[in-house]
């Protein structure tokens, strides 16, 4: 993850909001911007998953892909 993708993530979760808490007072925004972080991750690497589909038969490109995004619904 990049720092700008970082710091997107950072304001759309609104930790700018808590930035004067101490650390151990926001263990609930601190573990929804690393959750937010790993989904986009995730569908960062299905989508890579999905751009190698050459369309050949047996291409496993959108079973990986799908494979990658369910490990979010577990």
């Amino acid at each position: 993850m990049t720092w700008d993708e970082y710091n997107l993530l950072f304001h759309k979760q609104q930790l700018n909001l808590v930035a004067f808490k101490r650390l151990m007072d926001c263990d609930e925004e601190v573990l929804r911007l690393v959750n937010s972080a790993i989904e986009a991750e995730r569908e960062a690497c299905a989508k890579v998953c999905e751009e190698t589909n050459d369309g050949t038969p047996y291409n496993l490109a959108e079973e990986c892909a799908r494979n990658i995004r369910a490990r979010g619904q577990a």
